[in-house]
């Protein structure tokens, strides 16, 4: 169910990025800056951080590895706007299929109670379990699918899931 509801936001995010140029991908809905070009680009870079970092303990991917994040804590967003359309769908669909093997290997060690390598920022709240981050996941794509709604609309008109 978990994993059902993630996908589900996670096709939503593709359908209102789905079909529109660099000049669409790239207008905001005042007084906003926020992009569907920079959504695309943030949520691939969550889905690797949660998954990969965070769940299993790896490196960060590239690109987010070789990025001066204290030059921009914001890098993925300023920078989508200079992004080929289809590059960035890509990259969005390449983070979902690797966060879905490290969820797949996740669940064959530990399943939903599989704590992650890596620790809260936090103080004293320890691991975060892979159920935890799923719907943690599930949380940040429906905040983020309301934005993208909205600048969807802006943009074409078109509405709906």
């Amino acid at each position: 169910m978990l994993r059902a509801f993630l996908d589900f936001h996670r096709d939503t995010l593709r359908r209102k990025a789905a079909g529109l140029s660099t000049e669409q991908l790239n207008a905001t809905h005042p007084p906003s800056t926020m992009t569907l070009g920079g959504l695309l680009k943030h949520l691939a870079l969550v889905e690797d951080h949660w998954f990969s970092v965070v769940l299993l303990g790896n490196d960060d991917a590239e690109p987010w590895r070789s990025v001066d994040w204290d030059a921009d804590r914001d890098w993925e967003w300023h920078t989508a706007a200079d992004d080929d359309p289809e590059w960035l769908r890509s990259l969005f669909d390449e983070s979902v299929a690797a966060a879905d093997r490290c969820i797949d290997a996740a669940l064959a060690d530990g399943g939903l109670d599989r704590l992650s390598a890596r620790e809260s920022h936090h103080a004293q709240e320890g691991h975060f379990s892979l159920r935890w981050i799923l719907l943690h996941m599930i949380e940040e794509y429906a905040r983020h699918n309301g934005h993208a709604d909205l600048i969807r609309e802006s943009v074409d008109g078109e509405t709906g899931e």
